[in-house]
């Protein structure tokens, strides 16, 4: 099929790779334009324009799809369909109208379930025991389209949104393929009314922990918000980000360091602490970084 590819990060990368492989045609990538980074500020390109410039694909970064010029580009390249997956703007009804058979979106969790910015990161946090994704004919609406195929996985215990973020990232990429061969015998299912959540943007003052909560709450806060923008809390008076968590057992005034490998009272039961980040370090398991910064147990955090 002749393809328009629109997605702009990481998650994105091994759908168009698994279109390409299973030989459609790639019209022209859209993604977001290229953004200051690192030290130096310089414009650095998106992971979906770094991998189509390697592929050969012609890459389109428009700031807006609002302009009627915009959609004439759009509809000039005659695709078949355009395959969306985490692209970062609205598409206009003349863009989703464009194609033949519409624009399909790969979205990462199992709708009506955590429609919106952040399904990955809310289900952890909210202790779902499954997720998934789903492929929607995409209509004017935040994530309302009617659903062609979806599936689920269960999300693991000590799993990060950052481990199920690839998992479901090899899981869309997979339905995809799928579903583009099955595409004219594919029903599109409404979505119910009922089960609809919204996974709101994550906001960074989400991210302290409050130890005086229950256990499980925190230990999916850590999971949930890992690795970005990462929990965090003060260690003799350091910031460091908490990456990775489990539940443990263990009693004791909320925030206090129960032993010498991490193991932290909460307001219920305990989590122990598995990976670490002190400000301008890298990322460092709990052994690693207990050797260069100490944490005792009786330390207050």
């Amino acid at each position: 099929m002749r393809i328009v590819f629109m997605g702009t990060p990481d998650f994105s990368v091994p759908v168009l790779d698994a279109l390409v492989a299973d030989g459609h045609e790639i019209a022209a990538v859209y993604c977001q334009p290229p953004r200051p980074a690192g030290r130096g500020k310089k414009d650095r390109p998106t992971p979906v324009h770094a991998r189509a410039t390697e592929l050969g694909l012609e890459v389109r970064h428009p700031v807006s799809l609002k302009g009627a010029d915009q959609q004439a580009e759009f509809a000039a390249l005659g695709a078949d369909v355009a395959v969306v997956v985490a692209y970062g703007l609205i598409l206009p009804q003349a863009v989703l109208d464009a194609p033949h058979h519409g624009c399909l979106n790969i979205h990462a969790s199992l709708l009506p379930r955590w429609r919106g910015a952040a399904p990955i990161h809310r289900a952890i946090m909210a202790g779902d025991a499954e997720t998934g994704v789903c492929i929607m004919q995409m209509e004017a609406g935040l994530d309302t389209g009617p659903v062609l195929m979806r599936e689920a996985t269960a999300i693991g215990s000590e799993e990060t949104t950052a481990q199920l973020h690839n998992r479901l990232s090899d899981m869309g990429a997979a339905l995809i393929v799928q579903a583009l061969r099955r595409l004219p015998e594919l029903t599109a299912d409404v979505q119910p009314e009922e089960g609809v959540t919204y996974a709101h943007k994550i906001d960074k003052a989400e991210a302290r922990v409050d130890w005086t909560r229950p256990a499980a709450e925190v230990d999916r806060q850590i999971r949930g918000l890992s690795p970005f923008p990462g929990a965090w809390c003060e260690m003799d008076g350091q910031r460091v980000k908490l990456l990775a968590s489990r539940l443990t057992e263990g009693t004791g005034p909320a925030g206090v360091v129960l032993d010498d490998n991490l193991r932290v009272a909460c307001g219920d039961g305990a989590v122990e602490l598995l990976r670490l980040q002190r400000a301008g370090k890298g990322a460092q398991d709990r052994e690693v970084f207990l050797n260069g910064f100490p944490v005792g147990a009786g330390t207050q955090l």
